[in-house]
């Protein structure tokens, strides 16, 4: 659990990265290896022919981050491999402290918005919260990587972050499709200023590409609270789509996570999530996670989790999750 704790203070900007392997002064590694076992059973009420089970076992991901500083200026390189496809930059970007709490941070890197994070590290179950690809999972990297400047402010007890960006490899101006991607802005702010609570949110711009495209504005407002040995998380997701009918999306998770020992813990979980175009289709979650810290660097979660779909299809999902964090 000591990891899940460690990652969620990186989310909210209070420390700089989880532990890592020193190479010498001025470079360290740390990553992750994840693997599974999960098996789905789909109950598909407009078509239950099409229902039926779905297994499968196998490597999830493999990470090697690298971290370097020399002198006022530090970096991260974070090479991703994930369910056995090439080997990607995740992440890569270059930051500058000044004096008095103030860095600049350029190159690709992850939304500050969201409760989840980016590796399995940061999350107590092995799912996302949201099922819908609506865009809710905002800590998901390997999905919403940011290409840009970032300017970020820390205070003992506040931190503010403003991130000018657009996609990996867009093009900014492309005459012949007659496209422009302006630039898209993040505003995250963190405070920790009352004992065992922190607070988190923030506002997202992304500005479409096409003639007459979509502009879309996502605001997130998080928070969590430790009580003795449990920690108490909830999140608020809003989607709003510009230029368009359709209605605002909305999306919202409540997990409690219960540390029974040092090595057990137990996550549940509630979220909901807006999931179609019309007002009323919404899709929810329950998830029941047991955690095991086999050893410091070892650490397996079992869930299962019961997802009722927009469309009244319903669906059973079980997996097992080793994960080994150096």
């Amino acid at each position: 659990m000591k990891n899940k704790i460690m990652a969620m203070l990186v989310a909210f900007g209070l420390v700089g990265s989880v532990s890592a392997i020193e190479i010498n002064e001025n470079l360290s590694i740390n990553g992750f290896i994840d693997g599974s076992y999960k098996s789905t059973d789909y109950n598909v009420a407009a078509n239950p022919a099409a229902g039926g089970d779905n297994t499968d076992i196998g490597l999830d991901e493999i990470e090697l981050d690298f971290l370097f500083s020399a002198g006022g200026a530090s970096g991260e390189l974070h090479l991703d491999s994930s369910d056995n496809d090439d080997l990607d930059i995740e992440q890569f970007h270059l930051s500058y402290g000044f004096e008095g709490g103030l860095s600049i941070t350029a190159g690709i890197f992850g939304s500050s918005l969201g409760l989840e994070r980016e590796d399995p590290g940061g999350l107590y179950t092995y799912s996302r919260a949201y099922s819908s690809g609506g865009g809710f999972n905002l800590g998901d990297v390997d999905t919403y990587q940011q290409e840009g400047l970032r300017a970020t402010y820390t205070a003992d007890q506040f931190s503010a972050s403003l991130a000018a960006f657009n996609g990996v490899n867009a093009i900014e101006e492309n005459l012949a499709l007659n496209t422009e991607d302006d630039l898209d802005w993040e505003l995250a702010i963190a405070f920790t200023g009352v004992e065992n609570l922190a607070l988190g949110g923030g506002v997202q711009t992304n500005n479409g590409t096409q003639p007459g495209g979509t502009d879309t504005t996502v605001i997130n407002v998080n928070g969590t609270y430790t009580m003795g040995k449990a920690l108490i998380a909830a999140e608020w997701s809003n989607i709003d789509e510009d230029n368009t009918a359709d209605p605002d999306l909305d999306a919202y998770q409540i997990l409690v996570d219960y540390d029974v020992s040092d090595v057990l813990g137990f996550a549940v979980r509630y979220a909901e999530e807006d999931s179609g175009v019309t007002a009323g289709q919404t899709s929810d979650s329950v998830t029941i996670a047991p955690n095991y810290a086999i050893s410091d660097n070892l650490g397996a979660i079992l869930e299962y989790s019961n997802i009722n779909h927009a469309n009244e299809d319903d669906e059973d999902f079980l997996a097992v999750e080793l994960t080994f964090t150096f």
